[in-house]
């Protein structure tokens, strides 16, 4: 019995499994090349799909691990219930007042908008303003903090993502020749002979290495998600504070120019005033000569004439103080900076005051104490993802071969993979601390919130009451002023005919003068109040313009509070 006929066989090296091809006369080697290749073509198309779906499997992984979930408080921001309207601007409060005194505007829900200076009227001071939000650096280093909060909310986005490093290399080094000995055998058919050293010249080796490192932690509980909203909060605050700034600058000019145009009525008034006792010096000597008056009398005009003159003088150094302070605000220097000498006259406009309600939407700081507010929020929850595991992945791969022309090879390639987790058992109670600290600092920025919305109330409850008072004040004193140079003229009439003493005259001299000068202050005063009831009310500013927490990195953002008026 014969045996049956097994052909000689193919053992296919390489593959994960091995195949047994038969080897068959028929065809010759092109036929076992062509079954090798078959049978390597079906292992890789096997491999080829089971890779496919392992790394459809990783990326929805990594999708779900990148969703996580958020952990911390959800913000709500504390309700303040505002009154339903301003008591010093109700009608009650101008129940028993004289007609003719400044009231706000109406309707009462009117609102400041944009350049709100423009209300008085003052071509020169709106030039002025316009400068400040060019040339104050007040204000530009408000705005480069604002530009350094936006670039810590990149920075921390930058957390949700691998990081990716390489470090290619190039090695090429040589071996030396002495270190591989080989015995050499010499000799004849009779089985004697002698050993000896073979010279070798060493051997050259290179290396080729391009290699890829990834690592990455996924935000599985929202420590960055929070640690992002933590910095985009902190941004807005930064921008509500760069608007505070940049309004605190504008009233501060707005005042110093009214103050400085006060200084100018006080130096007109001093002069006429020094003109004035001039006169009366002049009028006095004349009266001596004759023998009308003593010579008390002319020592007493002169007496007012040097005082009235020393306070006319002192006036120029008040005026240059504010002066340079205008300068400073606009970016200039007081050196190069002046401004020409005119008499305060611009008439107190109405100025709406809107509802309580209105107020804070209005004001930057309110707006930056409410973001503040959600800054602290946020962090509670970056601090609570602490009591989670966190679990880091890692992985390398590149190229490497010894030639430049096998490097981009398949054979070339090489990989690895892994992952850990880690959490903390035991910490004495920190995490606990931790959280109940920033628990402790949010609920001290809601009372910071409620107290600067009720600064921001009495504020400007304060104000409107100011220039009520002030109103009424400038109208009762413009009929004292009035009065006072009517007994002055009577006095001096008097005084020239001989009826009466000089003494008379010149305790109508220091009456007018009092009355005038205290007329100026109370102008002055007008005038600062006004500015200070706009700045409470918040300007022109409103919530609308600052940036919203989503978008707070764009440029758009950045040009839009650069370029609030």
């Amino acid at each position: 019995m014969h045996n049956a006929f097994v052909p000689p066989q193919i053992r296919v090296p390489h593959l994960r499994h091995s195949f047994i091809v038969p080897k068959v006369d028929i065809g010759g080697a092109d036929l076992r090349r062509m079954l090798i290749s078959s049978a390597m073509l079906r292992q890789t198309r096997k491999h080829t799909m089971t890779l496919t779906k392992l790394t459809a499997a990783t990326l929805s992984a990594s999708l779900i691990l990148l969703a996580g979930c958020r952990v911390g408080p959800k913000y709500t921001k504390p309700a303040v219930p505002p009154p339903p309207a301003y008591k010093e601007s109700s009608p009650a409060a101008y129940a028993n007042q004289p007609p003719g005194l400044w009231q706000p505007a109406n309707p009462q829900d009117a609102t400041l908008k944009g350049k709100w200076w423009e209300i008085f009227n003052e071509p020169e001071l709106n030039q002025l303003e316009d400068q400040v939000d060019i040339n104050n650096q007040n204000i530009a280093q408000a705005f480069q903090t604002f530009m350094a909060a936006r670039a810590t909310v990149r920075e921390a986005r930058a957390g949700l993502y691998p990081t990716l490093t390489t470090d290619p290399s190039y090695t090429r080094q040589k071996s030396p020749g002495t270190l591989r000995n080989a015995v050499v055998a010499s000799g004849g058919t009779t089985g004697t002979g002698s050993t000896g050293v073979a010279s070798n010249s060493g051997t050259t080796s290179t290396d080729i290495s391009l290699p890829f490192d990834v690592a990455w932690e996924p935000d599985l509980w929202g420590k960055i998600r929070n640690t992002i909203r933590e910095n985009q909060y902190a941004a807005q605050v930064s921008a509500a504070d760069l608007e505070n700034e940049r309004l605190t600058e504008q009233a501060s000019l707005a005042e110093f120019y009214f103050e400085l145009r006060g200084q100018d009525a006080l130096q007109d008034l001093y002069n006429k005033t020094v003109d004035a006792d001039q006169k009366l010096l002049d009028l006095t000597k004349a009266l001596y000569e004759t023998g009308i008056d003593d010579e008390e009398s002319v020592a007493q005009a002169d007496i007012t004439l040097k005082n009235a003159q020393e306070v006319a003088s002192g006036i120029a150094t008040n005026r240059a103080l504010y002066e340079h302070a205008i300068a400073m605000l606009i970016g200039k220097p007081a050196s190069s900076f002046a401004l020409p000498i005119k008499n305060l006259t611009t008439p107190l406009p109405p100025i709406p005051v809107g509802l309580p309600s209105e107020l804070l939407e209005r004001r930057p700081d309110i707006a930056a104490a409410e973001r503040t507010m959600a800054e602290a929020n946020a962090l509670i929850g970056v601090e609570k993802a602490a009591y989670y595991p966190t679990l880091s992945l890692t992985g390398s791969g590149g190229l490497q071969s010894s030639a430049i022309q096998s490097l981009f090879s398949a054979p070339a390639l090489f990989w690895s993979a892994a992952g850990s987790a880690s959490e903390t058992i035991f910490d004495a109670g920190l995490r606990r601390a931790t959280v109940d600290q920033y628990t402790a600092q949010y609920n001290s920025d809601v009372a910071s919130y409620k107290q600067t919305i009720l600064t921001a109330f009495q504020q400007v409850e304060d104000y409107i009451a100011t220039l009520r008072v002030n109103s009424d004040q400038i109208q009762r004193q413009d009929s004292a002023v009035k009065s006072a140079q009517h007994y002055l003229d009577l006095a001096t009439a008097r005084y020239e005919t001989g009826v009466d003493p000089y003494l008379n005259v010149l305790n109508a001299q220091d009456t007018l003068l009092s009355d005038q000068t205290t007329q100026v202050t109370l102008r002055t005063s007008q005038m600062t109040a006004a500015v200070q009831l706009i700045q409470a009310l918040g300007g022109g500013w409103n919530t609308t313009q600052l940036p919203a927490a989503a978008t707070i990195t764009s440029k758009a953002a950045a040009d839009q509070v650069q370029n609030t008026p």
